[in-house]
């Protein structure tokens, strides 16, 4: 049976009219920038990065912020994201965030991402930076500056974002899924590392892990 198409929804599908307006003012690549995993208690952040470079006029169909799409859906679509241009996904570990904060290790699971596309022989140096969100956290971290814009509402309205939400939901989710298998009293194949009712009874009953974000979770007294 094929695969029902999404129905266009012009409040949830991205377009590039933010990416062409950068590029018009002569900038080569827009480098989209979304986390996931900020607000769960076990687990890493991840941070994905997406470029778009010049001349770019399409995107995947069906893209949109990883929020917006189905667990079936975000996994075939992550394989598009990733033929439609270069990317990458940083991590800060649950250990990194107890001692520093998510705050910095957001910043910090960003910069790891764009190294790694750096590396690959993006000229991140070139690029405009579009960061969902009105909060810029990553310029703090940065070794050399670029140059960053916040945009609230980018991970629905950008697709260079959207891109970028996806990898990083993907590929953090496969991880927790892996996860499961060391510890699967956590619930983390269905939860991912949040704070569900299941995942909260297994810290009750077991206490926590390696992967746990110690200072986010009150323990019994």
């Amino acid at each position: 049976m094929p695969k029902r198409a999404l129905r266009p929804d012009p409040s949830k599908d991205p377009t590039l009219e933010v990416e062409q307006a950068c590029f018009a003012e002569g900038f080569e690549l827009v480098i989209g920038i979304d986390e996931v995993g900020r607000g769960a208690v076990a687990g890493p952040v991840a941070v994905g990065v997406h470029a778009v470079m010049r001349g770019t006029v399409g995107f995947p169909e069906g893209l949109r912020d990883s929020k917006l799409l189905s667990e079936k859906r975000r996994e075939a679509m992550a394989p598009l994201v990733c033929e439609w241009g270069p990317g990458s996904v940083g991590y800060a570990s649950a250990e990194e965030i107890d001692e520093h904060g998510i705050g910095a290790m957001l910043g910090e699971a960003a910069r790891r991402a764009l190294l790694e596309l750096h590396a690959a022989g993006v000229p991140v140096d070139r690029a405009l930076i579009l960061l969902d969100g009105s909060h810029d956290w990553l310029s703090p971290v940065l070794r050399s500056p670029l140059r960053v814009r916040t945009r609230v509402g980018a991970d629905r309205s950008c697709a260079s974002v959207a891109a970028a939400s996806v990898r990083a939901k993907v590929e953090r989710d496969a991880l927790m899924r892996e996860a499961h298998e060391a510890h699967p009293e956590y619930g983390w194949t269905s939860n991912k590392g949040y704070g569900s009712r299941a995942h909260y009874e297994g810290i009750a009953a077991l206490g926590l892990t390696e992967l746990h974000r110690r200072t986010w979770i009150k323990q019994p007294a």
